[in-house]
């Protein structure tokens, strides 16, 4: 949970900033928008398979930029 310590002077905007920033620091928006749907075991295995394969086809295209150059 999230707790903000609010002072006297401090004005509305400034402690919706700090707030903002302290829920982006914990990743409860990541996380929320993550589990909005539910996907299968499987789905998620082959997903992930295929953002690994992309990951590694990008790496290598990379590198073959570097070495012609």
């Amino acid at each position: 949970m999230i707790k903000i310590v609010i002072k006297n002077t401090e004005s509305l905007e400034k402690i919706l900033r700090r707030f903002k920033r302290k829920v982006e620091q914990t990743g409860i928006l990541k996380e929320l928008k993550k589990r909005e749907w539910f996907v299968k075991p499987s789905l998620r295995k082959k997903l992930k398979k295929r953002n690994s394969y992309a990951r590694n086809k990008k790496r290598i295209r990379r590198l073959e930029q570097k070495i012609i150059i």
